[in-house]
Formats: C-alpha cells, sequence, structure tokens
C-alpha cells in the first residue's frame, strides 16, 4: 500500500487544493499516470501517480485544501484490491480554501558589482480572512470546511443542492453551480430560522435604494486563481510604493529584421518572431548594468541577486495569469530565449508546469502589446522590486535624424515601455536612466548577428 501525498510544489507553497481527480477508487493506476489535478498559490498542475496499482482510498474529496504532506489517497496491489467504495472519511481537515542555453557573450559586459547575498523568498501572504462560517451542524450531509464556507455565505439550504461527489457528497462545484443559476438562496422557513428577530422601529425613516438587478443578469462566483490574484495585488500596493516611468521606443531597427526573416524563423521554429524575444534580450543586458532592479527589499536592506531570471506573465485563456520563469537569461541568446518563453507559455497554458519552472523570479515582464494597448499600469510581483510592460507597437510619423544632422519625417514602428518600480529601492532618476539605456538597446543593437 502506497500513501499519496500533497507534493510541494514550489519553495514557499505550504499547501493545495485538489480541484481534479482523474482516477477513481478501483481504477488501475500506472507509475506516471496522471493521477490529481492540484492547485496552489504558484501553480495549477497535475500531478502523476507515483507507483503503480490500485486506487483504493481517496481521502481528500475536490475543492479541499490541505497541507504540503498530507496523505490524500492510497494504491494498493492490483491483486485482490478493494472493491469500489462510495465512502469517503468524515473528518476532513479544517484549513479554509486558499485562493536551450548559449555560451556566446551578452550583449555588454556586467558592472563590477559586490557579490550580493543568497536571495531566499519570503512566505507567500496569507490569503484575506474569509467571513466566519457557523458551526456544522451534528446532522444532516457531512461537508467540507470549503463547501460549508460556500453554504454560509451565500445563504444556501443544503437539501436544495443534489451532491455529484462519491456518495452523493455536495462539492464545491455543485455549490459554485448552485450560486450561479440564480435560483432563490434558501427556503422560506430556513431563513426565518436563521433572521434575528429585528424591533419594530419607533419612527419611519428612508431606506438606501437598492441597486437594480437587469433581467437575465447572471452573477458568477470568483474562482479561486481571481480571488488569490485581487488578494496579491492588493498585498503588492500595499507593500511597495508604486511609481510608473514610461519611454517611447522606436523598433524599426528590430522590425526591419523581423520582416526579412519572418517566414525562415517561422518555418524553422514553428512559432512567430515578436517583439517579445528581442525586449527580453535587450532587458536581460540592461538589468546587468542598472543591478538595483533585478533586486528584492528585505528588513532594512536591498538584495541584488547574482542570477538574472525573467518571469514571463502568461494569459491562461482569460481565466488568470501564472508568470513562468527563464532562468539565466542573461546567458542566453534571443533565439533560445524566444524558444523558452514559447514553451513555458504553452506548458502554463496546459497546467504542465513544475515548481521549479515558477519559483526564482528577480524581474518580471508583462506582455499586453498584442492586444494594441498604449500603455499599462502593472502592479509589481512580490517580492521584487519592478515590472516592465511591453505595450502595442504601431506605424508612425517619427523625425529622422541623418549623419549629417538633417531632419526628415518617416513612418516607423513605435512603441512605449512602461516601469513599475518600487521606490523603497531607488529613485527616479536610476529608472529614468535604466529605461534609456534599454530603448538605446533596442534601438541600435546589431539584431541580425543575433539570428545568425
Amino acid at each position: 500500500m502506497a500513501d499519496i501525498r500533497m507534493p510541494q510544489l514550489g519553495e514557499t507553497v505550504t499547501e493545495g487544493t485538489i480541484t481534479k481527480w482523474f482516477k477513481q477508487i478501483g481504477d488501475t493506476v500506472k507509475e506516471d499516470d496522471v493521477l490529481f489535478e492540484v492547485s496552489t498559490d504558484k501553480v495549477d498542475t497535475e500531478v502523476p501517480s507515483p507507483s503503480s496499482g490500485v486506487l483504493t482510498e481517496i481521502l481528500i474529496e475536490e475543492g479541499t485544501t490541505v497541507d504540503v504532506g498530507t496523505v490524500i489517497a492510497r494504491v494498493g496491489e492490483a491483486v485482490g484490491a478493494p472493491a469500489p467504495t462510495d465512502q469517503r472519511p468524515a473528518d476532513l481537515p479544517t484549513e479554509p480554501d486558499q485562493a536551450a542555453s548559449s555560451d556566446e557573450p551578452v550583449l555588454a559586459e556586467p558592472l563590477a558589482v559586490a557579490p550580493p547575498p543568497t536571495f531566499t523568498a519570503p512566505q507567500a501572504p496569507a490569503a484575506l480572512a474569509a467571513p466566519a462560517a457557523p458551526a456544522p451542524s451534528t446532522e444532516g450531509p457531512v461537508l467540507s470546511p470549503v463547501v460549508r464556507r460556500l453554504i454560509a455565505e451565500n445563504g444556501i439550504d443544503p437539501a436544495s443542492i443534489s451532491g455529484t461527489g462519491l456518495g452523493g457528497r455536495i462539492t464545491r462545484a455543485d455549490v459554485e453551480s448552485r450560486i450561479a443559476s440564480g435560483r432563490p438562496a434558501a427556503s422560506a422557513s430556513a431563513a426565518a430560522s436563521a433572521a434575528p428577530a429585528a424591533a419594530a422601529p419607533s419612527a419611519p425613516r428612508a431606506s438606501a435604494p437598492k441597486p437594480r438587478s437587469g433581467a437575465g443578469e447572471a452573477r458568477e462566483p470568483l474562482n479561486r486563481i481571481r480571488r488569490l490574484t485581487g488578494e496579491y495585488m492588493v498585498t503588492s500596493k500595499s507593500t511597495s510604493p508604486h511609481v510608473l516611468t514610461a519611454i517611447e521606443v522606436d523598433y524599426e531597427n528590430i522590425e526591419r529584421v523581423r520582416t526579412a526573416h519572418r517566414d525562415t524563423w517561422k518555418a524553422s521554429e514553428g512559432f512567430s518572431l515578436t517583439y517579445l524575444p528581442f525586449i527580453a534580450r535587450a532587458l536581460s543586458t540592461a538589468l546587468r548594468e542598472f543591478p538595483h532592479l533585478n533586486a528584492s527589499v528585505g528588513e532594512g536592506e536591498l538584495i541584488v541577486h547574482p542570477e538574472t531570471n525573467l518571469a514571463i506573465a502568461v494569459d491562461l485563456n482569460f481565466e488568470g495569469l501564472l508568470a513562468p520563469v527563464v532562468h539565466d537569461v542573461d546567458s542566453k541568446r534571443m533565439r533560445a530565449i524566444a524558444r523558452e518563453i514559447v514553451d513555458l507559455a504553452k506548458r502554463a497554458r496546459g497546467k504542465q508546469l513544475t515548481a521549479d519552472d515558477i519559483i526564482g523570479g528577480t524581474f518580471t515582464i508583462t506582455n499586453a502589446g498584442q492586444y494594441g494597448t498604449l500603455m499599462q499600469f502593472p502592479i509589481i510581483n512580490q517580492p521584487q522590486v519592478a515590472i516592465l510592460s511591453t505595450d502595442g507597437v504601431s506605424r508612425k510619423p517619427v523625425v529622422i535624424t541623418d549623419a549629417h544632422g538633417n531632419e526628415s519625417i518617416g513612418i516607423h514602428s513605435v512603441g512605449v515601455l512602461a516601469l513599475a518600480w518600487d521606490h523603497r529601492a531607488f529613485d527616479g532618476a536610476y529608472a529614468a536612466a535604466f529605461l534609456h539605456r534599454l530603448k538605446e538597446i533596442l534601438e541600435t543593437h546589431d539584431w541580425e548577428a543575433e539570428l545568425v
């Protein structure tokens, strides 16, 4: 008999939520078969079985959050394995739900700086406190802490929900589906018994106007990743004094290279040559020249990282964001960076990232430019001190100065880079100088040499 435990998917991860079981009790399981899907504050991923046999017990139901290391299932010998059963243990945990490298030289030599201390990422911020749920009744269906809380928060009568879990248990998905249906929250008798008796007012008083509910209005409960994103963004804004500095970049130098190599690149690599790998490549050099942006704020100190690990925000089909990491980006040429970005994005959307893919980031890029944005003010990915928004590139008239100082008007590809930064780490002059250097690299570097 082998115990299946909640894995630790990241150095600061302390718990995970079972979002889906791919096998049921009595199913034959082979080693490395996908067994379940887990969601943490860092990543959603599918977890393979560490051993072969028959799934004899599922101890933690879908939608339940448990600590790392908790036994969540058991796999036994295939011969004589117990038959499937609808029974599930009643004593569930009580924790609330939480929401190719190259050795070629880089663009510029690094500045001589003192070796920084090794950085250990702090624990992820705690989730915002949820309203306390009433103590569960000793009668009626057995409900997990997550389900109890959702039912209490929305005033739902458990008897009105049809459970789809093992043994007819009510799962989190059942409750969320019930909420989304828009049916009355609870029976009249239940509402009457739950509401305290109100004293009659001594004199009539005006009541506040109630918001009107439109016909066909749909209410969608915030999923776990939306709640966690909100909590972390609020924490980041309250932790770092955010400042925005932006600069306009002439991408015509890059556009000529992209146009000349677009077809051969797509044929050889299998994906399009976008602006993002050019920006990531230039950024790796600029960060080495301005190391205080490749840093974190500690207790009364700035922790400057020796490695440059670039986190790239990936949209998950409008359902949330993940920021997988290109490690040691300053040691890689542009083609290798482009390949790794595409690979990480595909695996993020396919829920195939590992813990190593999402830890250790020292600077973040968020790429909204594919939608033609002018400029956005991103929120810092804690505990980092800066994040760069790569916004839309469009054809615009610009002033062109030739080698003799003569000016003319031309049509070039132009876009904005917007840097959100932590004012505790440095001041505006440092941020502006960094963006000026990044702009200079993008506009003047020999990008043709990067593709040979």
